[in-house]
């Protein structure tokens, strides 16, 4: 999977495990819904680490706890 893929994946996973809906992370972060929706629907081809960040934030995570999962393993992202 490409990196895209593996934020969008766990974006969605988080809104789903604290029952967030996107619309509440969207007004945390300041950030517009169709922004956050074109990250989930993987429309951005290079998504920005400060927008990572920014997201990350909006869950009450760091970077390195954002991308502490199994989706961001070498493994599993293929780099282009």
């Amino acid at each position: 999977m490409n990196l895209q893929t593996a934020v969008a994946t766990k974006i969605v996973k988080l809104l789903h495990e604290r029952n967030m809906t996107r619309y509440a992370l969207c007004k945390k972060i300041a950030m517009s819904e169709s922004s956050l929706k074109n990250i989930i629907d993987e429309r951005y081809t290079d998504i920005k680490l400060s927008t990572v960040m920014n997201i990350a934030d909006g869950f009450d995570l760091t970077l390195a706890e954002f991308f502490n999962d199994p989706l961001f393993a070498k493994e599993n992202i293929e780099c282009e």
